[in-house]
């Protein structure tokens, strides 16, 4: 029997059922909500009229209380369009729900991108032995981020997974159930979370999916590829930032970092005691029973006393013992049960006893103000540590002098929390690594790196930890800004030309990891600069590191959306030709990205093994579309340019930053308690660009269905071409690199989010008007010119399960929005009344902020 096509495997697995479901869970009776769910479907059909018919959202909203309302009061209005905020939040956790269960029936988990294809692949282009070479050496890395772009608590998160088994298998006793759960558990955050309630949010998925995804994929390695060669690497691992992540998040404490690095150990130590436990009822052999037991016993102690010191159990006794009880097995008992203690095997080389690595990462401003203060505080006290003249000495010399500084500096006693802070977080680091090992903490981030001082600063201040000669610590500058990029090549330059630094390096088996930043480089300077920006600083800073026989490693701090980097990022990796290093594929993990990439145990698994399959195809298999020529690059650079000044002009634009302040929900993302750092980087009440989060900041445009950064530029840059008479060159780049391909491809999944509809009453707006036109003539220019370059009729024309998931999550979520720009014009009609009513304004505040959560949740296919 043939395979139906994606789109129907999409219409019959979710489409259909989410009709079904939905039809049942608007009729459950809830408290105080009764006719919601009769009202809600005829609010839908009143909104998209409305907007066909060009009404603005105030129209609608009181043409559909005139009419399906008998003159109702102000407050029974509030009250129902914060119960239709209330069902749409659950109707959108019901989608997710049914697409979590039909994930594996849309995608075919032994298709192109999967393990198995790139078996049959390398077997039958005789690369076998290529390929398991590779896989000694290559790796994945997933970090996890505390990055709040997803606003599901954790109670919703669990009602999503059994929502998504009992769909799975049809049980509609417990769906109805379920549904009924969900209509009652409250959405809302009271509090903002603490970074360590973040860690605990994202342990779940470590504990609940990763645990099991990635023995999953490991265990297929080596016993269907390595089968007769052991690899000796574990090729995936997993990297954890919230308690380590100190940018911006003062929140952040040394005690909350050793806390977290104790859940994590402590969470890795159950999953082994329970595969114990269950192995202990299968191995009931002799010289094997008593071991397996022995082995349980010590790891509940453990989890049970950890402040014990006396035998602490060693990673390495450990995995010795699991071995010698498999070798009594093989050697006595007919490999018996060999495949479940392999398993564990494999979990335990996996995940040691730390589970995830946890990243430190601190800004090079503040690495700086404390490296400044901790100078003058040791010379104050009569340290001779730094000289009298150091302030005085030139970047350069002070470069040289930090290299090889003597000396141990205390972890406290300073009566500078700044210094406190950042002194206990190395402190901290070294504890973990003595408790979870090495890979426990082993990174550590200095965000807007831009010089060779900021890194040897850093250096300097682990050096002077007292680590000893070795430092068993990765350095790893972030480079985020356009202009930043330009020169990163430079300062690796600087810092290989070290000495002292390039032994590190030797010691670090001559591998140095540096983290691009996406997001950043996307608000800095649009879309289409940030991506070659890092495509030509990742060319750059692979010339330059072969140069001095280092080996880099990229680590991508991508988002969820294309705006903030995401998009198809599987096909991102994979359109890299070999000019950049790609010999390990290190990424952040965020938001709606993790529960919608990774939520689920198949999810996972077939995400994981994209990203492996990109950067194995793309080292084995990888054709002339992924080299660039150098007319290629010349008209990529073009591009790039005629962009970025569009975009730099655009956001220079003096009603820029008003616009955003009072025409959007900016300002709302702070009321919504779903991240513990800061909305903003200052505490002052003006807003500057700088000041400005990527994730607010995408976020606003993303509530105003106008996607500017993932598309502002891109269509000024393309007109060019057209108004030449050059587009086919444009058209020639777009079918022969899967580079710029893959670009398009992710700005068309920006657009494809865009409804300019809903806010094109800001057309007469007094104010606005003229700029919100600005956008508008920039997204039809984009879309048309895209359309035509890549020879469609429509976009995403070639990912249309794709396109018809966007399409049903924008339309579920088509009266939130026309909820939340009713309430946003209220406010501003309200604030222009010469007697300010506070209170009313309060009301309407709260239904903007709420009525974010729903709409980024929908957003989740961004990923």
């Amino acid at each position: 029997m043939a395979t139906q096509p994606k789109l129907k495997r999409f219409n019959d697995n979710v489409l259909d059922k989410y009709q079904i479901y939905n039809s049942i869970f608007t009729a459950l009776p809830f408290d105080s909500i009764s006719n919601t769910g009769v009202l809600l479907p005829l609010f839908h059909e009143v909104c998209e009229n409305g907007f066909a018919n060009k009404k603005n959202p105030t129209e609608i909203v009181e043409y559909f209380f005139k009419k399906y309302q008998d003159k109702p009061s102000e407050s029974d209005q509030i009250s129902l369009l914060f119960r239709f905020i209330q069902y749409i939040e659950r109707q959108v956790v019901l989608f997710d729900a049914i697409e979590d269960a039909a994930f594996p029936i849309i995608n075919n988990m032994s298709g192109v991108g999967t393990l198995r294809n790139i078996k049959e692949m390398a077997k039958s282009n005789e690369k076998r032995d290529a390929l398991i070479k590779l896989l000694n050496d290559f790796k994945v890395r997933i970090v996890l981020t505390a990055h709040p772009t997803q606003f599901y608590p954790g109670t919703v998160l669990g009602i999503i997974t059994d929502l998504t088994k009992a769909i799975e298998t049809g049980d509609l006793l417990k769906i109805k159930k379920l549904l009924a759960q969900l209509g009652k558990t409250p959405f809302f955050k009271q509090q903002k979370p603490t970074p360590y309630d973040e860690a605990v949010n994202l342990i779940w998925y470590l504990e609940n999916v990763f645990y099991h995804s990635f023995s999953k994929i490991y265990n297929y390695i080596q016993g269907n590829i390595g089968s007769d060669t052991s690899i000796n690497n574990e090729v995936i691992n997993i990297g954890f930032w919230p308690g380590g992540d100190r940018d911006g998040n003062p929140f952040v404490t040394t005690e909350i970092t050793l806390k977290v690095a104790e859940r994590l150990r402590h969470t890795v130590l159950t999953n082994y005691f329970r595969d114990l436990r269950k192995l202990k009822r299968r191995l009931t052999f002799d010289q094997v029973k008593e071991p397996i037991t022995e082995l349980e016993r010590r790891v509940y102690e453990e989890i049970t006393f950890p402040k014990n010191k006396k035998g602490k159990l060693k990673l390495e006794d450990f995995i010795n013992q699991l071995l010698t009880i498999r070798e009594t097995i093989i050697t006595k008992h007919k490999s018996l049960f060999l495949d479940e203690l392999d398993d564990l095997i494999n979990k335990v080389k996996l995940f040691g006893f730390h589970f995830a690595t946890l990243d430190i990462r601190q800004d090079s401003r503040v690495h700086h103000t404390v490296f400044t203060e901790l100078v003058a505080h040791l010379q104050k006290e009569g340290s001779d540590i730094f000289p009298k003249n150091y302030n005085d000495l030139s970047t350069t010399e002070q470069v040289e002098f930090l290299s090889t500084v003597k000396g141990k500096i205390n972890d406290s006693g300073y009566n500078n929390e700044l210094i406190e802070k950042t002194i206990g977080s190395i402190y901290a680091l070294k504890t973990i690594q003595k408790n979870n090992g090495e890979l426990g903490c082993n990174r550590y981030i200095i965000s807007n790196n831009q010089t060779a001082l900021n890194v040897m600063q850093t250096f300097a201040m682990l050096n002077l930890c007292g680590f000893g000669s070795k430092l068993p610590v990765d350095v790893i500058p972030l480079f985020e800004t356009v202009e930043d990029l330009k020169v990163a090549h430079t300062v690796m330059e600087e810092l290989y030309q070290n000495k002292a630094y390039i032994k590190h390096l030797k010691n670090r088996k001559y591998k140095q990891t540096i983290m691009l930043g996406f997001s950043d480089g996307t608000k800095d300077g649009g879309y289409l600069m940030a991506n070659w920006g890092i495509f030509k600083a990742k060319e750059n800073l692979t010339q330059m590191s072969r140069k001095y026989g280092v080996k880099v490693i990229f680590f991508d701090g991508r988002g969820g959306p294309p705006a903030r980097g995401g998009g198809k990022t599987h096909q991102f990796y994979a359109s890299f030709g070999p000019t950049i290093e790609n010999q390990e594929i290190q990424l952040t993990i965020q938001g709606q990205t993790i529960s919608s990439n990774f939520g689920t145990l198949e999810s996972s698994q077939y995400n994981l093994e994209q990203l492996l399959s990109a950067g194995i195809s793309n080292e084995l298999f990888s054709g002339s579309k992924n080299v660039l020529t150098n007319d290629q690059k010349s008209l990529m650079e073009d591009l790039a340019q005629i962009s970025y000044k569009t975009y730099v002009d655009f956001k220079n634009h003096p009603k820029f930053l008003p616009y955003l302040e009072q025409m959007s929900t900016l300002k709302y993302y702070a009321k919504t308690n779903i991240g513990s750092r800061p909305s903003k980087r200052s505490q002052s009440d003006k807003l500057n660009f700088s000041d400005l989060r990527a994730i607010p900041f995408v976020g606003s445009w993303s509530q105003l269905k106008q996607n500017v950064p993932g598309f502002y530029g891109v269509g000024t840059a393309l007109k060019k071409y057209e108004d030449n008479g050059e587009l086919d060159k444009v058209k020639d780049l777009y079918n022969n690199s899967d580079f710029f391909k893959t670009l398009l491809e992710n700005s068309m999944m920006s657009l494809s989010k865009s409804f300019f509809e809903l806010t094109s009453y800001m057309a007469n707006d007094p104010e606005f008007g003229d700029f919100w036109k600005i956008i508008y003539e920039e997204y039809k220019t984009t879309k048309r010119l895209i359309l035509e370059v890549a020879g469609y009729s429509e976009l995403m024309e070639n990912s249309p399960e794709g396109k018809a998931s966007i399409d049903i999550r924008e339309n579920i979520v088509l009266p939130l929005l026309t909820i939340q720009q009713f309430a946003l014009r209220k406010i501003q009609e309200l604030k222009k009344q010469p007697n300010v009513d506070t209170k009313e304004i309060e009301v309407y505040e709260k239904i903007v902020t709420r009525s974010l959560f729903g709409n980024i949740n929908a957003s989740r296919n961004s990923a």
